[in-house]
């Protein structure tokens, strides 16, 4: 006789993956792209989120960064290709406005449209869950208006396919609410510091302008 864990999952070792294998079933088709809207989240979402890790900005500090503006070969990794490129060969105020310009067009639009595609995904998961509900009551009256021996097979599984593809919609959504809140927060930061970076750079310009 086969036993039982508190869990519901069977004693032998293909008990668990014998379960996930019939929830994923009995969610029907609408599964498949829940599956899929799940990996675009997950993957566009780490993939920003190391971006910003590999950018260096965060753990900068201000003394630091003002001293890689006093003297731009000192900056190192992308923070000091910055410095210098708004610094080279810059001989007006309005030169180093138009080079961190061209700084932020070339970066921040970059995280903007993944962002909106990230939370365009994030808002589908949930939606995509509330079709499969649809048609697992369309499943479920079909059985009760037709009858019959296997009635309640029927309408166990409409009800079945209803309620587990609404589960997966919330389960994907919600930490890819909390994802899409992170990146957005980082992309704020990385903005902030631009605009800080500016600020130092455009103080130093007009030191060196009032000793000159």
């Amino acid at each position: 006789m086969e036993t039982h864990s508190p869990t519901g999952f069977s004693a032998n070792g293909e008990g668990p993956l014998q379960f996930i294998l019939e929830t994923w079933q009995s969610g029907g088709l609408v599964m498949i792209p829940l599956l899929l809207v799940a990996l675009l989240i997950y993957t566009v979402a780490t993939r920003l989120l190391l971006h910003f890790r590999q950018r260096g900005y965060r753990h900068l500090r201000d003394e630091t960064v003002a001293g890689w503006v006093k003297a731009p070969d000192t900056g190192e990794g992308e923070v000091g290709e910055i410095i210098r490129y708004t610094q080279d060969e810059v001989t007006q105020l309005d030169e180093v406005h138009s080079r961190f310009s061209e700084v932020f067009a070339s970066r921040l639009p970059f995280y903007e449209r993944r962002l909106v595609f990230l939370n365009t995904l994030v808002a589908t998961a949930p939606l995509l869950g509330l079709l499969g509900t649809v048609m697992g009551m369309l499943v479920t009256f079909k059985g009760l208006s037709v009858g019959g021996g296997k009635l309640v097979d029927v309408v166990a599984s409409g009800i079945s396919e209803a309620l587990i593809t609404t589960e997966m919609g919330l389960l994907i959504a919600v930490p890819g609410y909390f994802m899409a809140y992170a990146i957005k927060r980082r992309k704020e930061e990385y903005e902030a510091f631009l605009v800080r970076l500016e600020s130092l750079t455009l103080q130093q310009f007009k030191r060196k302008a009032v000793a000159a």
